[in-house]
């Protein structure tokens, strides 16, 4: 009985293309199921909901905010800082540029549940000084991957109350910006005494029981001014409930 001979390397080299076909469509099917279960976008009927903005951060790059006007937008959360110390490196030249354009501008922070409402609020401050705002200031509350995952609920919303204590008592109005897992762990129970701003890949028609006054419904949209992706929103109502919103929205010295 002769020996077991075993593939040749024209062998091994086929198995290893059928292997690498395989898995490229594994890969793509899970992409694309991930794409169905977990979308990025909604189409959102702007004659629906007229009034729109983006949100934006030093990643989104230099912005042209004349043509994000001039394709019909009319609001811009801009990012000023995150935890205790971060400020973000493009705040000033957003801010600058989206008052001369003439949109509605915010300013968010990124919460950091390890550290102090304190410590949050000061550095808010601090990065905001001197800049009148049209919009609530934004706290950005998330439960991303390493942002403070061992400190508890309760302890992490003391900390959001602290930030929000300090801000109210310098004039400002507080919005909370989370997503639908926020909402439910966080926002409900806990601080729907303040304006929502909702993340959600749902039409807000489909939404009409939540009380969010602005929905974050894109991460990958396009806008004239912006290169590459960017955040969109809409505002949950008509032009007239805009104007309404803006007149009783409290600031220092308003």
């Amino acid at each position: 009985m002769g020996k077991r001979r075993g593939p040749t390397q024209p062998d091994y080299i086929k198995w290893l293309l059928l292997a690498g076909a395989a898995a490229l469509v594994v890969l793509m099917g899970i992409y694309g199921v991930r794409r169905y279960i977990w979308p990025h976008s909604v189409n959102v009927d702007r004659y629906r909901y007229p009034i729109a903005g983006i949100d934006v951060s030093k990643h989104n790059g230099d912005i042209d905010f004349d043509k994000v006007r001039d394709d019909d937008y009319q609001f811009v959360f801009i990012k000023a800082s995150e935890g205790k110390t971060y400020r973000d490196d493009a705040f000033d030249r957003n801010y600058q540029a989206a008052v001369r354009a003439g949109l509605k501008v915010g300013a968010y922070h990124f919460f950091r549940k390890n550290r102090t409402g304190r410590e949050q609020a000061d550095n808010l401050l601090a990065a905001i000084k001197g800049k009148p705002l049209d919009l609530p200031l934004v706290i950005d509350l998330e439960d991303d991957w390493g942002n403070g995952a061992t400190v508890s609920r309760q302890t992490a919303v003391e900390r959001v109350m602290d930030m929000i204590d300090i801000l109210n008592g310098k004039g400002y109005q507080v919005m909370i910006y989370t997503n639908l897992d926020g909402y439910n762990k966080y926002y409900k129970d806990l601080l729907g005494d303040h304006d929502l701003w909702l993340c959600s890949f749902t039409s807000p028609d489909l939404l009409t029981s939540m009380p969010h006054r602005i929905q974050q419904f894109n991460h990958e949209g396009s806008v004239n001014g912006v290169d590459g992706k960017v955040d969109l929103n809409v505002f949950r109502g008509t032009r007239s409930e805009w104007k309404s919103y803006l007149s009783g929205i409290k600031q220092p010295n308003r």
